[in-house]
């Protein structure tokens, strides 16, 4: 049953597997860790099911109205609030003799962490307004995303909750740690969604290429997107979402330190991202013939952040922001660019104001004074 929910033959899944397989019909609290999109609820479901006893409720701390969280999980009587015409039993009545499962645990306020913590301890509560405690025979399962560790030491989790529900704490690692894992799992949403598609080495390469920052769930929307786009069996890499079929330049950056690491190949010192923004900007700017409306505009940024971008990259450079018509000069190819603000005006000639035209050496100097190089 467990291979049949939790797909995955990568070390870091068999451990996973091995974890669940142990805990089989213990009553145990358990803490259940990972990164958004990779199957924490499923992990939760297949604790339970070994159990078969009782009802799993599910419990998404993150998305219940804070005013309303109390009532929602504990209950209330009648007359309790306004509004409360009659009793109302709680998730974790729901969960008697059963699993309350609580995800995103670390979004619980601190006041109700306080009343969970007391069914944990003396297996009772208090529903809202009632005057006597209702006991309560549930098993626990906890996960998050966040590092409970760390919000205990910001006082944001309380420290007596966080070890009550970390008994037994299972990780679950980010597909882009498992890649072993993209081929097996994809075969079995194409089952899911029907037909006898095939995914094509292509689309699959490009595939082990993306960091997947959705992971498991981002891997099935996608095997969905390439079915709906799909003309034919062979589901390939044109068929992937943009994102995936078009990787950027840090997601190759990625896949050829991989391949090195196989012994795929050699490649030389990779450019930073620094370094690959600073060659863009200033690639843009010399394009643009310093225009850098319009060089912002080609990168797809605004021309403050331009311009504040500029001033980052080359040293020496003290402009006032409010200069709004600035231009640039450049002086010679894979160079910074140099910043410079409106023409000086000459005491022998009509005042005038740069329009934001380039400047030029020689420009400059036919006017009987140069612009200062502020780089």
């Amino acid at each position: 049953m467990i291979e049949r929910l939790l797909i995955g033959r990568s070390p870091a899944m068999r451990l996973v597997k091995d974890q669940i397989q142990r805990l089989a019909g213990r009553r145990t609290s358990i803490l259940i860790h990972g990164e958004t999109g990779t199957g924490k609820e499923i992990v939760a479901r297949a604790l339970h099911d070994l159990e078969s006893r009782g009802a799993f409720v599910p419990i998404d701390c993150s998305v219940i109205i804070e005013t309303l969280m109390e009532s929602e999980l504990f209950g209330h009587s009648r007359g309790a609030f306004t509004g409360a015409y009659e009793a109302k039993r709680g998730l974790v009545q729901e969960a008697h003799g059963g699993t309350a499962f609580f995800d995103e645990i670390g979004d619980m306020p601190k006041n109700l962490q306080v009343k969970l913590l007391r069914v944990l301890q003396e297996r009772e509560y208090r529903p809202l307004g009632a005057l006597a405690p209702v006991k309560v025979d549930i098993r626990v399962i906890s996960a998050t995303h966040r590092n409970l560790a760390e919000e205990v030491r910001e006082g944001r989790f309380r420290e007596d909750l966080y070890h009550r529900l970390n008994v037994v704490c299972i990780s679950l690692p980010p597909l882009r740690e498992r890649s072993e894992d993209i081929l097996p799992l994809a075969e079995q949403f194409l089952i899911q969604f029907g037909g006898d598609h095939e995914i094509a080495p292509d689309a699959l390469e490009a595939m082990h290429g993306h960091d997947w920052p959705g992971n498991v769930r981002e891997l099935k929307n996608c095997v969905e997107h390439m079915i709906a786009l799909s003309n034919g069996r062979l589901l390939r890499r044109g068929d992937l979402p943009a994102s995936i079929g078009m990787p950027s330049r840090p997601v190759r950056a990625f896949a050829a330190v991989a391949a090195v690491r196989r012994g795929a190949a050699v490649l030389k010192a990779l450019p930073t991202l620094r370094e690959i923004e600073r060659a863009a900007i200033f690639d843009a700017v010399a394009q643009t013939n310093g225009v850098l409306a319009l060089a912002a505009a080609t990168l797809g940024i605004g021309r403050t952040t331009l311009y504040r971008k500029m001033k980052e990259y080359s040293s020496g450079v003290d402009i006032s922001p409010s200069e709004s018509d600035l231009t640039v000069v450049v002086s010679a190819p894979c160079t910074s660019p140099v910043i410079a603000g409106p023409a000086p005006v000459s005491d022998n000639s009509s005042r005038t104001q740069n329009t934001g035209e380039t400047v030029n050496s020689d420009n400059a100097n036919s006017g009987g004074s140069s612009a200062p190089d502020l780089g």
